[in-house]
């Protein structure tokens, strides 16, 4: 009986002796959750395939949405790995609240600007022609980076909107002006970019009032902080910074 023993145990230890040998940087069936604001879904979701193919065995899983919405899931015990807020002040709540390894690094900026149906119908030109009366206006909710800067536009400004709707997120204020909800919105300059001819959009010289810089982190729940890490190096390096720049986004 020793024998045959003996061989299993022998047998089961060139096997660990193997994979533990042959095992990659990330094992294979590997999977990264990343929660990302909703305004990085088309360059992350490009993001997460370059890291895919350079990590073989890795899957890329996104969860996109407002930023404020991201923490509250996080912090209600929400599995992920990185965390990338569209603002600051969304990411310090992360940080405040025990979500965050390390520090965050700031890997881009945006800014807010007008978008209409095609050809711009109402005329829109300037940030107070959204206060006129009967122009259907919708925003971001006031908790969503893009509502933040909004209502830090209409301090600076001294205009005041009236929206016909406060959305979670940048890509649903997007999503009403090019399904012809409303005269006009307001999102970033790479939301505008990525809709291309479905929708005019109209730069104003006050959005430079309220620049979004946007940052990630590796969170503490991470089941792989190699791989998170190896993510946020990709965000951050030169490769994420050319597929941003080609998006619309500022460097921070």
């Amino acid at each position: 009986m020793r024998a045959p023993v003996k061989a299993v145990i022998a047998a089961a230890a060139v096997a660990v002796l193997g994979a533990a040998c042959s095992s990659p940087q990330t094992s294979a069936g590997d999977e990264l959750m990343v929660f990302a604001a909703a305004s990085l879904k088309s360059t992350f979701t490009d993001l997460g395939a370059r890291f895919e193919k350079d990590n073989p065995g890795t899957t890329v899983r996104f969860n996109f949405a407002g930023s404020s919405d991201l923490v509250a899931q996080l912090t209600q015990g929400a599995p992920a790995d990185v965390f990338a807020s569209a603002d600051s002040a969304n990411m310090t709540k992360a940080v405040d609240g025990g979500l965050v390894s390390g520090e965050p690094v700031a890997f881009a900026a945006n800014t807010l600007i007008i978008v209409t149906p095609p050809g711009n119908p109402s005329r829109v030109a300037t940030f107070a022609d959204l206060a006129r009366p009967g122009i259907q206006v919708v925003i971001c909710a006031p908790q969503v980076p893009c509502g933040a800067a909004t209502d830090k536009v209409e301090k600076a400004t001294g205009v005041s909107l009236t929206p016909v709707s406060e959305e979670s997120s940048v890509t649903d204020v997007l999503g009403k002006i090019t399904s012809g909800q409303a005269d006009a919105g307001l999102v970033y300059v790479t939301d505008a970019k990525g809709a291309g001819d479905k929708v005019t959009s109209v730069a104003f010289p006050d959005a430079a009032r309220a620049v979004n810089v946007y940052p990630i982190a590796v969170l503490n729940q991470a089941r792989s902080r190699s791989a998170a890490k190896r993510f946020v190096d990709l965000v951050t390096g030169s490769r994420g910074r050319d597929v941003l720049v080609a998006a619309g986004f500022a460097e921070p």
